[in-house]
């Protein structure tokens, strides 16, 4: 099977929505990696290394922030069809 060619405004709409979904990703990292940081570990470092407890306070952090990323990111789709569904059904 052969892929379909994109034309040019194609192209350049994927290429735009690949670079804001790689800024996206980069900034929910950002945010996500200040958030943890900020509630897990104490502002006076008392070793250079995480302990135990630390580590663990982060790896449930990171657990969580995905985890409400990922069911907000299904609602907003959820409501972003409802939205065209409903478009749909004023238009004809």
């Amino acid at each position: 099977m052969s892929m379909p060619q994109l034309s040019t405004a194609d192209q350049a709409k994927l290429q735009l929505m690949q670079e804001m979904e790689i800024e996206m990703m980069s900034d929910l990292y950002n945010r996500m990696a200040n958030a943890c940081h900020k509630k897990c570990i104490p502002p006076r470092y008392s070793e250079a290394d995480l302990g135990k407890g630390e580590m663990v306070c982060i790896d449930r952090c990171v657990a969580k922030y995905l985890d409400i990323h990922e069911k907000i990111g299904k609602k907003l789709t959820a409501m972003s069809i409802q939205d065209e569904e409903l478009m749909k059904k004023m238009s004809n």
